[in-house]
């Protein structure tokens, strides 16, 4: 069975789900029973046809799991958002997704939070919900405009519906739609359910967030599709991190190396060791000697991934052992074709890293000059990662051909930061780039140019930042200089500013 409701096929006697510090613990069946009536709620209430997008606003959370299987086994298309979004951004997000419904914790409409504001913009209807404890069932309160009361259609999903909409930032500054379909889904729940061998014994406390790939798809639902179970708090906490992991008897976790370095930071309590099978690290690239600190504080294997939202998260890992893992790089194949391509197509020791497979997205919504750049005429997706083999077959990643900046896993777009500083009035240029950070891997900075005769403070910029876009995006430093670097053809090289204007001597990254 290629869709998400592969979930629910086996027989595992394992919970599923666990909130802790109090909240429910679910068996496979009774998080099916909990899905059905919302099913009904969105079915009965809302005017949604099969391939409708409904965006999901919610943190993690048991509301998170359950609307996000309701939508996407009912047809439908979740489009998971990061609740920190500011109004112009939620706004880019349901406009281009043409967004039928928004889901929001219980009192955002009260609050009139910025989702709120920018559904209501749009005329989009909105559903709140929570779990009620005393009732043991989940609340909804919802704003629409008629109560339809129509019969409830069994839709049942199909491989190739898309399921799941998220987006990821580009090279031209514009976020791209990416569609994943159920069958792209299910094939990258297997590939990480094989790489890891998991099965029902195995458990894991979720870190990352659920609007995102990696905790989505490579924390929660590989899991589920084994049988597994998946400790889900609120957000990641250092303070009750190792509690709730030996409170619930986890054997992994899957994080992005900024969280592993904090972790480092808050050792598990006396009380006993962690009986960790292995550490996954994905998203951004993991520097060899975290890798070894964590495998010499934690004594488990350390495993280091490389995803991207166009292949549903995982295209390489390193195996388990007795097979080699390799600091520094990211692994084999896993599921998938990779080859090391230059510009025109022809195979090369070292460039871009190129992946086939049947777990990688059908293409970017409606972006054919997207796809046309993205996709060879034989099928390779061009992942914009430099790349080479060793001599076994292991890939490193060696650069970035495009200029995104990863920080801590999130994928940051250069070009929408310009254009954020250069609405600012006293800015003439603007250019932001990436420069190295030992915690988050890499961290925004800015050179601005000011219009003659202006004068602004860099706070006074960071906070014009973060009122339009959200906070992980504003730029750490901005520096004040008389002109722009240019090529003779008039371009800006971010790499060359970076170069010029970074001194790591002088600017200590935060620790």
């Amino acid at each position: 069975m290629d869709t998400l409701a592969s979930i629910f096929s086996h027989n595992s006697s394992s919970p599923s789900i666990i909130i802790p510090n109090g909240g429910p613990t679910f068996s496979y069946p009774g998080l099916r029973d909990h899905i059905k009536p919302f099913q009904s709620i969105l079915s009965e209430n809302f005017d949604l046809k099969p391939q409708d997008v409904v965006s999901i606003v919610l943190p993690n959370s048991l509301e998170f799991t359950i609307s996000f299987l309701a939508i996407t086994l009912l047809r439908n298309v979740a489009a998971p958002l990061n609740p920190g979004y500011t109004e112009s951004e939620f706004k880019f997000y349901f406009e281009d997704s043409k967004c039928k419904l928004v889901i929001l914790p219980t009192g955002w409409l009260q609050q009139n939070k910025p989702a709120v504001k920018a559904a209501a913009h749009f005329n989009i209807e909105i559903l709140e919900m929570n779990w009620d404890d005393p009732s043991k069932s989940m609340k909804t309160y919802f704003q629409n405009k008629s109560i339809l009361r129509k019969n409830v259609e069994n839709h049942h999903s199909y491989p190739l519906d898309v399921a799941l909409l998220l987006h990821t930032s580009g090279t031209t500054g514009r976020p791209k739609g990416v569609p994943l379909t159920h069958k792209n889904i299910t094939t990258t729940m297997k590939n990480i359910g094989r790489t890891y061998k998991l099965v029902p014994n195995d458990r894991t406390l979720l870190v990352m967030p659920l609007f995102h790939v990696h905790g989505l798809i490579g924390g929660m639902l590989s899991t589920l599709l084994s049988g597994g179970t998946v400790v889900i708090p609120p957000k990641f906490s250092a303070s009750t991190f190792w509690n709730d992991f030996l409170e619930h008897g986890c054997t992994w976790y899957t994080a992005v190396p900024t969280i592993h370095q904090i972790l480092l930071r808050h050792p598990p309590p006396n009380r006993g060791a962690p009986k960790l099978r292995f550490i996954r690290s994905c998203s951004s690239s993991l520097a060899p000697n975290i890798l070894f600190e964590l495998e010499k504080t934690f004594n488990a294997p350390v495993l280091e991934a490389y995803a991207m939202t166009e292949a549903a998260h995982q295209m390489t890992s390193n195996p388990l052992p007795p097979l080699k893992h390799k600091p520094g790089s990211v692994g084999i194949g896993q599921g998938v074709q990779i080859t090391i391509l230059d510009e025109n197509g022809k195979q090369v020791e070292e460039g871009e890293v190129c992946v086939k497979g049947v777990n990688i997205t059908p293409g970017y919504m409606n972006n054919p000059k997207a796809n046309e750049s993205s996709f060879t005429k034989d099928g390779w997706f061009r992942t914009g990662d430099q790349g080479k083999f060793d001599e076994e077959g292991y890939l490193y990643l060696t650069g970035r051909i495009k200029e995104l900046i990863n920080r801590g896993g999130e994928k940051i777009s250069p070009l929408e930061l310009d254009s954020v500083l250069l609405s600012h009035p006293t800015v003439s240029e603007a250019v932001s780039f990436a420069v190295p950070d030992d915690m988050y891997g890499q961290e925004v900075h800015a050179a601005i140019v000011l219009k003659q005769g202006q004068s602004v403070t860099e706070k006074d910029l960071q906070i014009f930042c973060g009122n339009k876009v959200a906070k992980f995006k504003v730029p750490k430093k901005i520096y004040f200089i008389d002109t722009m670097p240019k090529t003779a053809t008039g371009k800006i090289q971010r790499r060359n500013i970076s170069e010029k204007l970074f001194k790591p001597d002088k600017i200590k990254s935060k620790l």
